[in-house]
């Protein structure tokens, strides 16, 4: 094969990697932005804010205080409000009728048992029937949060593969051009 067919061949090919690249630059770019955008506007429509320093639960009181008295707007906020505000609350809650802290699913087996039970006291089925709803709400709003959180996660890496694109498409450009530059400097007969 003729040199200069082969540099042909490969500088064309390395343009149309280049192409390529940098539509894929565009598209992940459009895809983190939209997915980041939509992030954020759901969180600020549902105006969720963390409590001054002071409301902090004392137990994850020192991974919130950065966040203290803002508003949750992007997926690692909405992850820590899930994780490290609202479970801490819902685990104190249980711990005070349960004695321990307890999911939903272990509240409601106790409920329902005790709905049952003939010897139960009003007052305890009250307690459980209240917690068993406020951790099913707990739960349902955890959800949302870290559902939020896994998209703004998906915003940022490709975010991050829009830029390797980019960088990835200017190599394979430049290496192109090269290539097309060296075709003019390779004698007609060279061959591979």
């Amino acid at each position: 094969m003729k040199r200069r067919t082969f540099d042909k061949l490969v500088s064309y090919v390395g343009l149309g990697l280049a192409v390529l690249l940098f539509i894929f630059a565009g598209l992940l770019n459009f895809g983190g932005g939209f997915a980041n955008e939509n992030v954020r506007t759901q969180l600020a429509n549902q105006n969720i804010a963390f409590p001054i320093e002071a409301g902090l639960p004392a137990n994850t009181k020192d991974q919130l205080t950065k966040w203290a008295g803002k508003q949750v707007v992007n997926g690692e906020m909405a992850r820590d409000y899930s994780d490290l505000f609202i479970l801490e609350h819902m685990n104190a809650s249980a711990t005070a009728v349960m004695g321990k802290p307890a999911t939903y699913s272990e509240v409601s087996s106790a409920y329902l048992t005790a709905q049952r039970s003939s010897g139960t006291d009003a007052a305890q089925l009250q307690k459980l029937s209240d917690l068993r709803d406020s951790l099913f709400m707990g739960n349902t709003l955890r959800g949302m949060l870290l559902q939020a959180y896994a998209f703004g996660m998906m915003g940022v890496i490709a975010g991050y593969a829009a830029i390797a694109s980019l960088v990835g498409g200017f190599v394979f450009l430049l290496l192109a051009i090269a290539g097309l530059m060296h075709i003019r400097r390779t004698p007609e007969d060279a061959t591979i």
